[in-house]
């Protein structure tokens, strides 16, 4: 059995004093709603008016997870469209997190940001603190239309076709409460990229939107999107599928309703385990899926919400590509070359954090989150970096901030501020930077402690000298699931049961060559199971071996199919595998972050990103 996690709060939590709203100085007059009947509701299951399983839904839908340790422990799941946050709601998850949860929060590989040990009777006031400064938990769970995710540099890329800041955000009020999405077959994902350089990861979502243009017959030049169908990652992953070669600007929200309307009409609601819209297709086939949206979308202009042409969101904030300026800009996406060298810290961070070649002569700077956590202190610092450099910030789907609108002259004292709260690390693009998911830590469904795996491999490229190697992506999740994105990864892993002389233990299927990008998805491939306690030295082979043998500016993927495919590298760590008994080496048989044996341990389904 997994031991116990007690929640680590601040010692001295912040003394700033907040008085928990009322429900009429909220001014948001949907969020004012939504915690109105959160009250109602709650305060009749806890009466016993309302059943344990309804409750269950009730609560998914408005963004609160039951935790592994079970009681009244909850995790609260905050939705950022495509990452977007200010300084005042930084300031506000610094207090809840403080008050309410363990002092810190997590970025999550959507784009959202989750806290746990939430107390349930204390939720609505965390929803009402959360609603004083217009963020909502509002379908970040359960079977509706999940975050609306985006690329993070969306209106500062100097390759994008569009900003897409304003139809992600346009598609997020669309469908956030739309009768239409709330009691869905199962989750369903959006996610759009201004580019095929694919930052937004349009290629494993259910709907993913990637802008592009084509050349019409007087020989202007037309932005769109394309529109990719019925992606996904977990057990059973599927690429994404184009549903036509362009979609234009006014048919945009329409084809995305005709694709979820396909979704809650033909997913499958008496098995959840084959519920998304990837496994639409395998039932339907493609081209009867494709034919089924779009005769939707084009009967959807009789519907009373018909949500067709230019939406107010894109008519107020416009979507002009940023442009790309004089000179060099910098390479982004999956693979992408980074040059430190023995530099001074400034310098290394420099190169492998700052995003440059905006036409306004602005650039971006990641602030790095190590693990996607960020304490009390850091969200407060990094509300107070947006206001000093009145720029502003967004969360990313590789568990970090950027900070966006930059000048040049401002780097080097926005360095100091980001090493004094230890967010100053060069890592956006290099192998330091380890994704994970929560896993065992509070996750019912996982099978290792997936945060303790990051932070072992972390150390170990530390300690080898290989953390700043660039190009290179690793992503764990504690099982199948793929809420750590494992599938996408040039290095991935996900948590298995082992068993040897007649015990239990953690381990991980190794995957490799994952990638996302150009309009294409590779899968990783699977490698071996490795025990827990080897899958960092399983890493560190692997990297070692990428870098003494690749290619000048070669891939990862393509240094593996030269060495000969997933299957002959792991050849050479089939001793990481050999497996002593208990007693020659007890640790092998304790997960990370435990004290007791390792027990399989698994509860319901509340799963998850």
């Amino acid at each position: 059995m997994t031991t116990l996690q007690v929640p680590t709060v601040r010692a001295e939590p912040n003394p700033e004093i907040r008085l928990v709203p009322d429900l009429d100085e909220i001014d948001n007059p949907h969020i004012r709603s939504d915690i109105a009947k959160f009250d109602t509701v709650l305060a009749q299951y806890q009466s016993g008016d309302v059943d344990e399983e309804v409750f269950r839904v009730f609560r998914l839908t408005n963004g609160i997870y039951g935790q592994r340790q079970g009681g009244t422990n909850q995790m609260v799941r905050v939705r950022m469209p495509y990452g977007s946050i200010d300084a005042d709601q930084l300031d506000m998850l610094a207090y809840v997190a403080d008050h309410y949860s363990r002092g810190w929060g997590h970025i999550t590989t959507r784009q959202n940001l989750q806290m746990h040990f939430v107390q349930l009777d204390k939720l609505p006031e965390v929803m009402r603190l959360f609603g004083s400064v217009d963020l909502t938990t509002r379908e970040a769970c359960g079977d509706t239309v999940r975050n609306i995710g985006g690329c993070h540099l969306a209106g500062a890329c100097p390759y994008e076709v569009l900003d897409i800041s304003a139809w992600a955000e346009a598609a997020n009020d669309y469908f956030i409460r739309n009768p239409l999405g709330q009691r869905l077959p199962r989750k369903f994902k959006i996610n759009f990229s201004g580019c095929d350089t694919d930052c937004g990861q349009a290629m494993f979502n259910d709907a993913g939107v990637v802008a592009t243009s084509r050349q019409l017959d007087d020989g202007t030049i037309e932005a769109g999107f394309r529109i990719y169908v019925a992606g996904g990652l977990g057990a059973n992953p599927h690429p994404a599928l184009a549903l036509e070669p362009f979609t234009p600007k006014e048919e945009l929200l329409p084809t995305l309703e005709a694709i979820m309307r396909v979704f809650e009409q033909t997913g499958n609601r008496a098995n959840k385990l084959r519920a998304r819209m990837k496994w639409v297709v395998d039932e339907l086939g493609w081209e009867e899926t494709q034919r089924r949206v779009l005769a939707q979308r084009r009967m959807l202009l009789a519907s009373a919400t018909w949500p067709g042409g230019i939406p107010d969101a894109v008519v107020r904030n416009g979507d002009e590509p940023a442009g790309r300026g004089a000179g060099d800009a910098t390479p982004v996406g999956q693979g992408v070359a980074v040059a430190l060298g023995a530099r001074t810290g400034f310098d290394r961070w420099a190169a492998a954090n700052v995003v440059r070649g905006a036409r306004n002569g602005t650039v971006s700077a990641y602030a790095w989150c190590r693990l996607g956590d960020i304490t009390s202190d850091q969200f407060r610092g990094v509300a107070d970096i947006v206001r000093k450099y009145e720029v502003e910030v967004r969360a990313t789907n590789r568990q970090n901030f950027i900070l966006r609108g930059l000048h040049e002259a401002q780097l080097a004292e926005l360095y100091l501020d980001l090493a004094a709260l230890d967010m100053a690390e060069p890592g956006a693009e290099l192998v330091r930077d380890v994704v994970s998911c929560p896993g065992a830590d509070t996750c019912s469904l996982a099978l290792t402690q997936s945060r303790g795996l990051a932070s072992a491999i972390g150390e170990a490229l530390e300690a080898h000298g290989l953390a700043e190697v660039a190009g290179v992506r690793i992503n764990i999740s504690g099982c199948t699931n793929s809420c750590g994105q494992h599938h996408t990864a040039d290095i991935g892993f996900f948590g298995v049961e082992r068993r040897a002389h007649g015990e239990s233990l953690p381990g991980y299927q190794m995957l490799l060559g994952g990638y996302v990008g150009q309009d294409q998805i590779h899968f990783g491939d699977k490698a071996l199971r490795v025990p827990a306690k080897t899958a960092p030295q399983a890493a560190v082979r692997v990297l070692q071996r990428f870098v003494e043998e690749r290619a000048p500016g070669g891939s990862f993927r393509e240094w593996m199919e030269a060495a000969g495919g997933a299957s002959a590298i792991a050849e050479g760590l089939l001793d990481l595998d050999a497996i002593v008994p208990p007693s020659d080496l007890p640790d092998l048989y304790v997960d990370y972050d435990e004290a007791a044996p390792y027990v399989k341990s698994v509860g319901s389904s509340e799963c998850a990103t």
